[in-house]
């Protein structure tokens, strides 16, 4: 699995107004957001506005204007995220409302397509529970391999 810089871009600016609006719903400009992490101007503005198709944030006009949280961050969770970002968590390419034409010949008798539901399932709860306040403070815990003790 593997996630485009559009997500990694788009996170890492949604951290940004997480952490810079002195209120939660104070609007943050493309051109703050592009200066304080180097990003490209136009990528950036087409992540915001892929995020504002998806009511994650919203944008007001004018010399007052920007993009702000839709939401407050702790209503934000990262499978909301990803899914406006790159479509869903992790794509079973095996599904036929997936794709419509199915390559694999083994379809009807996969022994695989339960383990990736079950990575999908794995990962859409895992994110439905990390929020983008929890992501802004950092406090996210590591999860340990199986057998490790917690640090």
């Amino acid at each position: 699995m593997r996630f485009t810089t559009k997500t990694e871009y788009g996170l890492v600016c949604l951290i940004y107004m997480a952490k810079h609006a002195q209120l939660q719903f104070d609007p943050v400009t493309i051109k703050q957001l592009v200066q304080a992490e180097q990003f490209s101007l136009t990528y950036t503005e087409k992540i915001m506005q892929t995020l504002r198709n998806a009511n994650i944030v919203t944008a007001q006009h004018g010399n007052q204007g920007g993009y702000s949280l839709a939401r407050h961050p702790s209503q934000i969770t990262l499978k909301e995220i990803v899914e406006a970002l790159e479509g869903g968590t992790f794509e079973i390419f095996c599904k036929p409302e997936v794709r419509e034409e199915i390559i694999c010949t083994h379809f009807p008798m996969c022994g695989v397509k339960p383990v990736w539901e079950k990575t999908k399932d794995t990962l859409d709860r895992l994110y439905e529970g990390i929020t983008l306040e929890r992501i802004a403070k950092n406090e996210l815990e590591t999860v340990p391999a199986r057998g490790e003790a917690k640090s």
